[in-house]
């Protein structure tokens, strides 16, 4: 069996069980809080709900360009850098807005860790297109 794009399939299981948690999460809080649609004002409900949306806002675009850069055959190790770099960015993200309601260090460097990887895999799959 061949598996064209090891790296990537990789980086997109392991956040495809990320956001199993992170969607279970927003389900448990439902149950328990009685919300069947919105966040009825419930601001822990709310928290969980941006953090599964966050996710799925920035993750499959960044999967996408990982899964681009494998194709064009961008270097393993840049590979590997990005998609364990974007897994725990988005960890911290999920952990730092989930357990705080204002500013904190998960939030802000998984956000920054976030937009960096996604703009060094844009101009990375930009360079390679010119190569």
């Amino acid at each position: 069996m061949i598996n064209l794009a090891p790296v990537t399939t990789l980086y997109a299981s392991l956040c495809a069980l990320l956001l199993l948690g992170l969607s279970y999460r927003v389900v448990r809080f439902r149950q328990t809080l009685g919300v069947n649609l919105g966040t009825a004002e419930k601001p822990d409900l709310e928290r969980a709900i941006r953090v599964q949306a966050n996710f799925v806002e920035y993750v499959p675009t960044i999967l996408f360009l990982l899964l681009l850069a494998e194709l064009n055959h961008l270097p393993g190790w840049l590979l590997h850098v990005a998609g364990a770099g974007i897994f725990i960015a988005r960890i911290m993200h999920a952990w730092g807005l989930a357990s705080s309601k204002g500013k904190s260090f998960g939030r802000f460097y998984g956000t920054l860790f976030t937009w960096v990887i996604l703009l060094a895999l844009a101009v990375g799959n930009l360079v390679l297109l010119v190569l």
